[in-house]
């Protein structure tokens, strides 16, 4: 990894207070290393106790609407995220717009109104199993990019690509160390097209099934900035083993 490394746990529709004592827990694993940029997405409800019980990891968001208000019941805007405390939205992720029908338009607008109030931007990107059994696993990933990179003035900034393949999630399944280095190199590529030199500066994350037992060798391979974790980030026992081999030291 040429750039610092940025470990991120997406806790998704999971959590409830009791949960902030592994908040708490991660919170003290990212201080013993300064080397790893950690940081929690918890549900919109734990958004502002988070951001209380832990000072030191960046706390943010798994989604916000594109308005900056309005009759948008059930919504949160980018702004009310902010205000929660939040620094940074996940926008794009395949249960999003599988389970929503999002479109790379909509990922679009929703990266542009955050980058718009100052949040950072973990976009995401994949492609499905048909899709790489296609052979066409990079033209899709590469075009759904492009699609959805936000492209209003300071976008570059703060902003990270999540690499997930969508049948690698929650699967146990993951690509092999060749094929996630040819699709960070060919995202990278697309970045610098799309940016020009900040490109080479956006952090392109890897998820999908990341646990402590791989983490260490994905996060070696090549043009991987870190990872975005999902079921493994929920203790902070499984979540420490992940920071631990992004930040290349050994168990104490």
């Amino acid at each position: 990894m040429s750039l610092r490394p940025y470990i991120v746990g997406n806790w998704k529709m999971h959590g409830t207070r009791a949960m902030l004592a592994e908040a708490r827990a991660i919170d003290r694993a990212g201080q013993r290393h300064p080397k790893v940029e950690v940081a929690l997405a918890p549900p919109f409800t734990l958004i502002h106790a988070t951001r209380k019980e832990a000072e030191q990891i960046g706390v943010g968001a798994q989604d916000c609407h594109p308005a900056d208000g309005g009759a948008h019941t059930g919504d949160v805007s980018a702004a009310m995220l902010a205000d929660a405390g939040a620094g940074f939205v996940i926008v794009g992720h395949s249960e999003r717009r599988n389970d929503h029908g999002e479109t790379n338009e909509l990922v679009r607008s929703k990266a542009e109104s955050a980058r718009k109030v100052g949040l950072g931007v973990i976009l995401c990107v994949g492609e499905s199993e048909a899709e790489r059994d296609a052979g066409r696993a990079e033209e899709v990933v590469c075009a759904q990019l492009e699609a959805s990179l936000p492209m209003n003035q300071g976008a570059v900034e703060k902003l990270s690509i999540a690499y997930e393949p969508v049948w690698a999630i929650g699967t146990g399944r993951v690509p092999s160390l060749e094929d996630i280095e040819a699709m960070h190199r060919a995202i990278r590529e697309r970045l610098v097209a799309t940016y020009g030199e900040e490109g080479a500066e956006v952090r392109i994350l890897y998820g999908g099934s990341v646990k402590p037992d791989n983490a260490a060798e994905i996060l070696n391979v090549p043009e991987v900035d870190g990872a975005l974790v999902g079921g493994a980030s929920l203790t902070a026992e499984s979540f420490y083993g992940i920071i631990l081999a992004a930040s290349g030291e050994n168990a104490d």
